[in-house]
């Protein structure tokens, strides 16, 4: 009988990790960036001035990192051990930022802090239900705060929950699949404004030169 899939926490435990190449260095945190392209598109400045922000899904921490050196409170949460676990050992003696280890919507269910910003860069928010996860965001932003984040533009006709299959782990046992949830800025927007945030932004990034597919990016307010 087949094994099956992984579970998400597995899958990105496994994710960057996976070619045993031993400890890697930290990333720089030098550049926080919306796209994959270096030096292209928005910067930090699409979160306005916040004095406190959540990241959903922080991965390698650097953006975190980057924005505690700004001077904001951060606290960034992601369900992958091994994330938060080199997260916590690069950056341990960087101050304001603090790396949780929690499923992001259990983390806003029990949370009960505000957020001037809450914000997800090709993380958690392309990953969750945004029918369980937009509501639980609405109840922890705080009041002229803005929720942004961004993640690859879908192709044509890819809409809704996609599987994604771990091909850079071909021959284990197991099939390394996740979800991830993907809509047109429209489709955004509908489901933004549905959950009472306002003043929603929605476009795509252009990418440069040839490649195929830019970056959605969406930023929306609560009164």
């Amino acid at each position: 009988m087949p094994r099956p899939p992984l579970t998400a926490p597995e899958y990105w435990d496994l994710y960057k990790p996976h070619r045993g190449e031993g400890e890697q260095p930290p990333p720089e945190p030098s550049r926080f960036e919306w796209t994959p392209f270096p030096g292209h598109g928005p910067k930090a400045e699409v979160l306005g001035t916040p004095c406190t922000a959540l990241e959903l899904g922080p991965g390698e921490g650097a953006d975190a990192v980057h924005l505690a050196r700004l001077g904001i409170e951060v606290t960034a949460v992601d369900f992958s051990a091994f994330q938060i676990e080199r997260a916590r050992r690069w950056w341990c003696d960087e101050p304001g930022v603090r790396f949780v280890h929690a499923d992001v919507c259990e983390f806003l269910i029990a949370e009960p802090a505000e957020y001037d910003a809450i914000y997800s860069m090709w993380g958690a928010v392309w990953f969750t239900d945004p029918e369980q996860l937009l509501p639980l965001v609405a109840k922890r932003l705080a009041p002229g705060g803005v929720f942004v984040f961004g993640h690859a533009e879908p192709a044509p006709g890819t809409y809704g929950p996609q599987r994604m299959r771990g091909k850079w782990l071909e021959g284990r046992d197991r099939e390394l699949t996740v979800l991830r949830w993907q809509y047109t800025p429209d489709m955004w927007a509908d489901l933004l404004k549905r959950n009472g945030f306002t003043h929603v932004h929605t476009r795509v990034v252009p990418p440069p030169g040839s490649e195929p597919l830019g970056t959605l990016l969406v930023r929306a307010g609560m009164v």
